[in-house]
């Protein structure tokens, strides 16, 4: 593998983290935090704007996981690297919008 693919998948990983949570809110039909909110990141975003952003973030992890190099979930370090973008977007995310739900945030 070379060192851009390992770079690759971990950020594939990161988008597939960030659309999760604007494919379920908006899938339910909820406002959410999106880039296109005023103020960006801190105001909402129907739900129709987060579906397609969600949408985009996982074309995005697609072309970084699937169109780079040869990824395999066989191989420990393919499914590591995008596994720790993935956590890490999620721990960002969390704390992010943690703070607009009530959660502390050390928690």
């Amino acid at each position: 593998m070379e060192w851009w693919h390992g770079i690759s998948y971990f950020f594939g990983g990161a988008f597939l983290g960030n659309a999760m949570p604007h494919l379920v809110t908006g899938g339910m039909g909820r406002s959410f935090p999106s880039p296109f909110a005023k103020p960006p990141g801190q105001g909402l975003s129907s739900p129709t704007v987060n579906v397609l952003w969600g949408v985009f973030n996982l074309a995005v992890a697609y072309a970084l996981t699937c169109r780079v190099g040869e990824f395999s979930l066989r191989s420990t370090t393919h499914v590591a690297l995008l596994g720790a973008g993935f956590v890490l977007m999620g721990v960002v995310n969390a704390r992010l919008f943690g703070r607009f739900h009530g959660a502390s945030i050390g928690s």
